[in-house]
């Protein structure tokens, strides 16, 4: 079991800015979801707010399985969990749901959130999907005490999420996340109670709910990256990185004003 960083006063001053960043994007690119864009159009929002805010995406380039990821942001649309690659091809249309993650490397530090956006109305299905889903990250994020262990965190998720009848993708999870974009630990969306490492202040923890309608289980495309429910079905993803504090967790990515230097 690796150490988990814990971060001195510097490199929590650097991370705030890190996620601020990351969180500031993720705003910008909310409104911008509606039919008749593309998923292309978005990545380059994207592209161009990260260069704005002077930081540059931590997901392009990024290297697994011997590919490289190929965009700076990841677009998932409808059955799509994860890491979906932004296209021109892809037009979204009234119904669908779409999931922006964003993740930035600033001054040496990484700031990641993600969150699910409804293309125009959408389904009761897919309305309670989404809300299940943010509201099983809000129980997580009140599982970072210090005191508590990372098992406590993937309890409360998976929990809420069964009991609505959805399922917590089990093939990726959370991590630890500060000087790279994962650090230890992996935060599973399912476990027990009182198992895995003792919280400890000065983590960074992004913990990210995936949640599809259906069953549990993914699949991975021929691109290599692109991650979908294997039956199909629609799935969720939210997102937030976390301070574990004596007082309680605190969450890192939340929009604010960015220093003059930044946005320079």
């Amino acid at each position: 079991m690796s150490a988990i960083p814990i971060k001195n006063k510097d490199g929590i001053a650097k991370m705030r800015e890190a996620c601020a960043i990351a969180a500031t994007v993720l705003e910008h690119l909310k409104p911008l979801v509606r039919p008749g864009i593309t998923t292309q159009d978005l990545e380059e929002a994207g592209r161009d707010m990260i260069a704005r805010l002077g930081a540059r995406s931590a997901c392009f380039g990024y290297q697994h399985s011997g590919r490289r990821y190929p965009a700076h942001t990841c677009i998932s649309v409808n059955d799509e969990v994860v890491h979906g690659i932004p296209s021109f091809k892809r037009i979204l249309r009234e119904g669908d749901i779409v999931s922006l993650d964003i993740v930035v490397w600033h001054n040496g530090y990484v700031g990641d959130n993600a969150f699910t956006v409804p293309v125009g109305p959408i389904s009761p299905a897919n309305e309670k999907l989404l809300r299940v889903s943010l509201e099983a990250l809000s129980l997580g994020i009140k599982q970072a005490q210090v005191g508590n262990r990372i098992g406590d965190i993937s309890h409360a998720i998976q929990q809420h999420v069964e009991s609505h009848g959805f399922s917590v993708v089990r093939d990726m999870v959370g991590h630890g996340v500060g000087a790279s974009m994962h650090e230890p630990p992996e935060i599973a969306n399912f476990g027990r109670k009182g198992t895995g490492d003792k919280i400890k202040a000065g983590m960074t923890l992004a913990i990210e709910p995936m949640v599809n309608l259906g069953h549990y289980k993914t699949k991975t495309l021929s691109d290599g990256w692109t991650v979908v429910s294997a039956d199909g079905s629609p799935s969720a993803h939210f997102e937030h990185t976390v301070l574990t504090t004596e007082s309680g967790p605190e969450i890192l990515t939340i929009p604010r004003r960015i220093s003059a230097q930044v946005s320079s």
